[in-house]
């Protein structure tokens, strides 16, 4: 199981799911030299850090792939100076773009590293991007000059909703100077949401256990994190939405006695989705499983069900693998 993500603590494909980098991702802010920003100051207060921005930042660097993926999605990539922990594949629209963005380390870059880069804001998508451990916090980030944002999804108050999403997509457009299309991404995100929920107005909800990873535990989606409204919002219910966390560990008893009647596979790292699956298959413990015993699986990478911009789409791609009929 992943570290960055402790610290927090595809079926049917179709053209109208893609985000909207195909036409964004190359868009920069362009404005004349020594004019004032629109929008600017901006005041945002993330995750507990009040911050001012006189003006969009120049040089950035992304920790995480979704808030990568943001970034990208708003057109936003000549700003970035450096990126770093990719989880799984970009998506075909932001290849290129993601191409021409330096990548500072693997996984997290040490702080030494991360400073000869020379950013002026740093954006995590996970706790992890600003371990204390490794000097990366974002008080010691701002006492080099580099302001920072971190994604929602580690600091809201109770479970997370679509509705954070849509915040993150506006908060960022702002401090970039971007905010309309941050409001065109969001209108468009609304419409694949509200298509998705009025093709599942008949279908009964089927019960969902998620399989991140882990072998003497069950590494999967609590009941805070954007995963777990996802599967809501696709026609599932998530067994394990009493878990207070974003992502957590389960017993396998605890598994066979919820009996899901499907389970989610999230496709991330080394261990590929059918080596996943025959784990899960060869179990002796889970035979019982009505899952297991109908073989009914459903798969998203790890950076659909993150909160990021994939979010809605990945509902949509998710509600037709969990009731086909849906897509029909």
């Amino acid at each position: 199981m992943s570290s960055r993500r402790h610290a927090l603590i595809p079926a049917v494909l179709l053209p109208l799911l893609l985000p909207l980098a195909a036409c964004s991702a190359g868009a920069d802010p362009v404005r004349r030299a020594g004019a004032p920003a629109d929008g600017f100051p901006y005041t945002v207060t993330n995750c507990g850090v009040k911050t001012t921005f006189e003006a969009p930042p120049k040089r950035v660097v992304t920790m995480n792939q979704h808030v990568t993926e943001i970034m990208i999605e708003l057109g936003l990539t000549k700003s970035l100076v450096g990126t770093a922990w990719l989880d799984d594949k970009v998506l075909p629209a932001y290849e290129k773009a993601y191409k021409s963005v330096p990548v500072v380390a693997k996984e997290y870059p040490s702080k030494e590293k991360l400073l000869a880069v020379n950013p002026d804001f740093v954006y995590g998508g996970y706790a992890s991007a600003f371990a204390a451990k490794d000097g990366r916090t974002r008080d010691d980030l701002k006492g080099a000059g580099i302001d920072t944002r971190l994604n929602l999804e580690n600091c809201t108050e109770g479970r997370t909703s679509m509705d954070d999403v849509f915040r993150e997509v506006e908060e960022v457009g702002r401090t970039f100077g971007v905010a309309d299309r941050a409001a065109k991404w969001t209108a468009e995100a609304r419409t694949t949401l509200a298509t998705t929920a009025a093709g599942l107005q008949d279908v009964k909800p089927v019960s969902v256990f998620v399989y991140d990873s882990g072998d003497k535990t069950a590494f999967t989606a609590g009941g805070k994190g954007i995963g777990n409204e996802m599967i809501d919002r696709a026609g599932g219910r998530n067994v394990f939405a009493d878990l207070d966390k974003s992502f957590g560990d389960a017993t396998w008893e605890q598994v066979v006695a919820r009996g899901p009647e499907a389970i989610v596979i999230y496709d991330y790292g080394s261990t590929t989705v059918a080596q996943k699956k025959k784990r899960l298959l060869e179990d002796p413990v889970l035979k019982d499983v009505p899952a297991i015993r109908n073989k009914r699986f459903a798969v998203l990478p790890l950076s659909d069900a993150v909160l990021g911009v994939r979010a809605p789409a990945a509902v949509q791609r998710l509600a037709y693998q969990l009731h086909p009929e849906a897509g029909e």
